[in-house]
């Protein structure tokens, strides 16, 4: 087919506010092979590891600059009980994971393994505490455990399980899921719950707690109107939670095997998100007019039906070029509401969900999601650019999305970089960059992700399948750039004023 036109305006002198590179965060809950084989394999595996932590998962997320990883849940965090997890690992308390698999936690990745491996990645943890089944002074004990200095009974607890100094712990989220998995609680009690335990959630020494909220569930406006109402006052940010299934819960359909309608769909539900932000965010500007209080996106990607023959309960899904565009479309949206939305966490980042990664014993391969996160990074902390446009229509079945996304920013050394999505499967995209306030003259140069199926993802016999490529299908113009994009891709163009 030939290419259909959209146009695109791009004001590079004027910025829209830094893109928080917490956006880019990531999320690791105690939920299939998540930690266990996904992250932690013990001192003693023959897979090469630093104190217990593969070595090979580290050395790609810290290719990605991953800016911040939240732990231990999920519905995991709200039946989590942090004194488990501590001391001699062969004394640890066993326990059953009922939340996924009924499989035995064996608590030997807990509170110091956990914070070793934010060290390790060079990210900042965010922890989620227990308010489902745990107590205030549970929560209040882990905070002075992991950040208070002088002397208590917990910080003498923390240093003779090795840890002499306290760990910088900035963000906190005070439960999980609490209108689900994690209590099933109506907004009136958990608000109230929320004001007290966050009360406890104390600030020891040059350590200050960003303290997060519970927020709603998808579209339940309800719940962020009442929490932000009676606890807005005492927080820092409030959590959003919502999924891309293309199907239903019962049946969400296959992460490998689905249709061009089935793609079109799972692209309609990603953008759906953009309502959900704006909604959302319009509650709590009555609430915080100021922006005072972030909105935090720290759950959200695909959720497909499980690979045959994986158990049910450890959500192990593969990753095809549909959960790249899921990725690219989501951080658009991230970037284009940054006055609110601080940071984002993709579920999960190894062997759940719409993971970065994935791992079978010894064999690591990376996803085309991963390859998403590694174009964007060039996004992280850089300055969004006013953009707008007009874009072709992508039709199925009687119903029409534009054809193409996009998103620019300026980084601090003046670079310009421009993603653009193509979520068209059958058809290229022809996209006119008219590029306004630019001084002088500049080089292009770009990256690309394609492939030729809908259903192309990476194997451990075909780790590369789906890699990035050098992109070369951009020109100059006298307004700008005129960018074909093949279809189903996405393109990341860097484009460099002479004299950088």
């Amino acid at each position: 087919m030939s290419a259909s036109a959209n146009r695109v305006i791009i004001q590079t002198d004027i910025g829209r506010g830094t893109i928080n590179p917490n956006i880019y965060g990531h999320f690791a809950e105690h939920l299939g092979r998540c930690i266990y084989e996904g992250f932690w394999v013990g001192e003693d595996s023959p897979i090469p590891n630093t104190k217990g932590i593969r070595n090979d998962v580290v050395e790609a997320l810290r290719k990605l600059n991953i800016p911040v990883l939240r732990w231990p849940g999920g519905c995991f965090a709200d039946e989590y009980h942090w004194k488990d997890g501590i001391g001699p690992r062969e004394q640890r308390k066993e326990m059953i994971n009922t939340h996924w698999g009924g499989v035995v936690e064996n608590n030997h990745f807990g509170t110091h393994e956990f914070l070793l491996l934010c060290e390790t990645l060079g990210c900042e943890p965010y922890i989620s505490g227990n308010v489902g089944s745990g107590t205030v002074q549970e929560m209040s004990e882990w905070v002075e455990y992991m950040t208070f200095e002088g002397v208590s009974p917990m910080s003498k607890l923390r240093k003779e399980n090795g840890r002499e100094e306290p760990w910088a712990l900035k963000y906190f989220g005070v439960g999980n899921e609490n209108w689900g998995c994690g209590g099933n609680m109506r907004p009136e009690y958990y608000a109230d719950l929320y004001r007290q335990y966050q009360t406890y959630v104390r600030n020891y020494g040059e350590n200050k707690i960003y303290k997060i909220a519970c927020g709603p569930n998808s579209d339940d406006y309800n719940w962020m109107e009442v929490v932000m109402r009676e606890a807005g006052r005492y927080m820092d940010a409030i959590s959003l939670h919502y999924y891309t299934v293309p199907g239903t819960w019962k049946e969400k359909g296959s992460a490998t095997e689905f249709t061009a309608e089935d793609w079109f769909v799972t692209m309609k539900k990603t953008l759906h998100m953009d309502e959900l932000l704006t909604k959302h965010k319009a509650i709590m500007d009555r609430h915080d007019p100021d922006k005072r209080v972030a909105l935090i996106v720290d759950e959200w990607g695909t959720w497909f039906d499980v690979e045959p023959g994986t158990n049910p309960g450890f959500l192990y899904q593969q990753n095809t070029m549909r959960d790249a565009l899921v990725a690219g479309l989501n951080l658009h949206l991230f970037h284009n509401h940054n006055d609110r939305v601080q940071m984002a966490n993709i579920a999960q980042t190894v062997n759940v969900l719409q993971s970065v990664i994935l791992t079978e014993g010894a064999k690591m391969v990376l996803t085309p999601t991963y390859h998403v996160f590694d174009m964007y990074k060039v996004h992280q902390g850089a300055e969004r650019l006013e953009t707008h446009g007009t874009f072709a229509s992508y039709a199925q079945g009687g119903e029409a999305l534009e054809q193409v996304s996009v998103s620019a920013s300026r980084d601090a050394q003046g670079r310009i970089h421009i993603s653009l999505c193509n979520l068209d499967p059958g058809s290229e995209a022809k996209v006119e960059l008219d590029l306004r306030g630019l001084a002088g003259g500049y080089a292009v140069s770009g990256t690309v992700l394609a492939s030729s199926g809908m259903q192309d993802h990476n194997s451990f016999d075909e780790p590369d399948k789906v890699a990035p490529q050098a992109y070369h299908g951009a020109e100059k113009n006298e307004g700008g750039l005129t960018a074909v994009l093949p279809p189903m891709s996405l393109v990341v163009l860097e484009l460099r004023e002479e004299g950088l």
